[in-house]
C-alpha cells in the first residue's frame, strides 16, 4: 500500500540532456521545462547565480567573478559538478515543490557513448536525487517521439541533428540494427560561422549572434530568395563595435564542411545496413529530427544527396524528450531498449 502511494505521488521524468538545450518531460504533464544547458557560477563563492534562460542572458556579459559554463560538450558531460547542479535545478523545477519523492528518470544519450561517459550521466542524475536512472539512445528516443513504427519488422531510419552530436540509426523490431554518432552538429555550425566572420570580415561575434545568423539565413542548399542580415560585433583591427552585412551564400559556404560531415554519416549508414532493411528505408524514407533539422533546405539537400524521401519530424526540437517521455508509461519497452 505504501509503495503504491509513493508511486502515485512520484513525478517520473524524461530528460533530453542536450549540449545546447535541456528539455524535461513530466509524466501526465508533458514538457515542463525547455531551457539552454548553461550554468552561471560565482567563482568566489562557488554559488550558482543562474541556470538555463537566465544564465544564457549572461553569456558573454559576465563580470570577472561569474563564469557562464556549458556543462555538456559533444552530447556528454564535460563539467561533472556543473552538470549535477544543472540537473538538480531542472529536476526540482519540474517537480514543482514535490521534492519529498525521488523521481524515476529516463535520459537520452548519444549513440557510441563510452562506459565512462555513461557512468558520469547516471551519477549526476543520482546525485540530483533521482531514485532510478535509465539511459536510452537519443536516436531511438527521437524515432519514438517522431511517431515512427519502431516495433514493426521493417527498417526505420532516423537522423537526429542535435547541438553536440548527430545520431544516425536504423531501427527494426524495437532494436537498433545500425547506429552511429558523429560529434558534429548545431554547435559546430555556430563555430564555423564565428570563424568565417572573423576571417573574412575581421569581426568578432559571440555564440548567440552566430546562432541567430544560422537560424535566420543559414541554409544547406541555395534559398529561393537570396537573403542578407546585419551583424554587430567588435572589429579586430579597429577595436570598436561595427556592423557588417552578410549574405546567405557566404553563410552557406561557411556551413558547407559541417553539412558535408552530416550527409556523409547518413551515407555511411545507408551503405552498412542489410539489403532487406535498405529496401524498407528506400520505401519509407528518412526522418530527421533535432534543431539541425530546422536549418533551411536541410531536408532538400539530404533528398538530393541520397535520392530518398526525407521528412522533418512534427516537433524536431522535442522529439527526443517526447520519445523518452513515452517510455515512462511503457516500462516493458523501456527494458528492451535501455542501455543498462
Amino acid at each position: 500500500m505504501f509503495l503504491s502511494a509513493l508511486s502515485y505521488f512520484s513525478n517520473d521524468l524524461a530528460i533530453d540532456l542536450g549540449t545546447a538545450n535541456t528539455c524535461v518531460f513530466a509524466r501526465g504533464k508533458g514538457i515542463v521545462t525547455s531551457e539552454p544547458s548553461i550554468v552561471a557560477i560565482n567563482k568566489l563563492t562557488s554559488k550558482i547565480e543562474a541556470v538555463g534562460n537566465e544564465a544564457q542572458e549572461m553569456l558573454g556579459r559576465t563580470p570577472g567573478n561569474i563564469a557562464a559554463i556549458r556543462p555538456m560538450r559533444d552530447g556528454v558531460i564535460a563539467d561533472f559538478d556543473s552538470a549535477e547542479r544543472m540537473l538538480t535545478y531542472f529536476i526540482r523545477k519540474a517537480q514543482s515543490g514535490r521534492n519529498f519523492v525521488r523521481p524515476r528518470v529516463v535520459i537520452g544519450v548519444p549513440a557510441q557513448i563510452t562506459q565512462v561517459e555513461r557512468r558520469a550521466v547516471k551519477d549526476s542524475a543520482y546525485r540530483a536525487k533521482a531514485s532510478e536512472v535509465h539511459l536510452i539512445e537519443e536516436a531511438m528516443a527521437a524515432a519514438i517521439g517522431a511517431g515512427m513504427p519502431i516495433t514493426e519488422a521493417a527498417g526505420n531510419m532516423v537522423v537526429d541533428i542535435g547541438g553536440g552530436t548527430t545520431d544516425v540509426a536504423v531501427i527494426s523490431l524495437a532494436g537498433i540494427v545500425y547506429s552511429r554518432s558523429v560529434r558534429v552538429a548545431g554547435n559546430a555550425m555556430d563555430d564555423a560561422i564565428i570563424l568565417h566572420v572573423k576571417r573574412n570580415h575581421n569581426l568578432l561575434i559571440g555564440e548567440r549572434t552566430a546562432e541567430r545568423i544560422k537560424m535566420q539565413i543559414g541554409s544547406a542548399s541555395p534559398l529561393d530568395v537570396p537573403q542578407q542580415m546585419e551583424v554587430k560585433g567588435r572589429h579586430l583591427l579597429e577595436g570598436r563595435p561595427k556592423t557588417i552585412t552578410v549574405s546567405d551564400a557566404e553563410i552557406r559556404e561557411a556551413l558547407s564542411d559541417t553539412v558535408r560531415v552530416i550527409i556523409q554519416a547518413v551515407r555511411d549508414g545507408l551503405e552498412q545496413i542489410p539489403p532487406e532493411l535498405s529496401a524498407d528505408v528506400f520505401d519509407r524514407g528518412i526522418v530527421i529530427t533535432g534543431g539541425g533539422a530546422l536549418l533551411h533546405n536541410m531536408d532538400a539537400r539530404l533528398r538530393d544527396e541520397t535520392g530518398l524521401p526525407i521528412a522533418v519530424a512534427e516537433e524536431p526540437l522535442s522529439s527526443v524528450v517526447l520519445g523518452a517521455g513515452k517510455m515512462l508509461s511503457d516500462f516493458a519497452l523501456l527494458r528492451k531498449i535501455c542501455l543498462d
